[in-house]
């Protein structure tokens, strides 16, 4: 009996074009810096009440850290994967409407100036990260 012949899925052409314009999109600068933005501006934010100086143990502070914690951890992995990163970058762009939003809905009363352009700069620079890593998974950059 004959061994079956099927061909390997990996060997597509469209998964070999998927393939290589992912790794182009990963090595353009474009991408490289909005990665490196994404991943600084998660820290800052992580780091932000005892940079900026509103670290009481308050509600904003565990916010901004635990917020800042998992968009710096979603940047890391958004280029890896670019042709799964849309989902990722609306995650992190999510992220960072609730940076710009969280002085006024968290509990207690948080809006003082520096909290507010803190948190409204930084959530900011968040979303505008991820939306520039958002365009490039969606391939805005490539050129045909």
């Amino acid at each position: 009996m004959a061994a079956s012949t099927t061909p390997d899925i990996h060997q597509h052409p469209d998964i070999i074009d998927l393939k290589a314009r992912s790794e182009a999109a990963a090595a353009s600068p474009a991408s490289q810096a909005a990665e490196a933005l994404c991943l600084l501006a998660g820290l800052f934010l992580a780091a932000s009440p005892w940079i900026v100086g509103f670290s009481g143990l308050t509600a904003l502070t565990i916010t901004n850290l635990i917020a800042g914690l998992a968009f710096a951890f979603l940047s890391m992995g958004m280029g890896n994967v670019y042709e799964r990163t849309h989902s990722m970058s609306w995650a992190a762009a999510g992220i960072g409407v609730w940076t710009i939003l969280a002085p006024w809905v968290i509990s207690g009363d948080m809006s003082t100036t520096r909290t507010v352009l803190c948190n409204v700069i930084t959530g900011g620079v968040m979303c505008l990260a991820a939306l520039a890593t958002a365009g490039l998974a969606f391939g805005g950059g490539r050129k045909r």
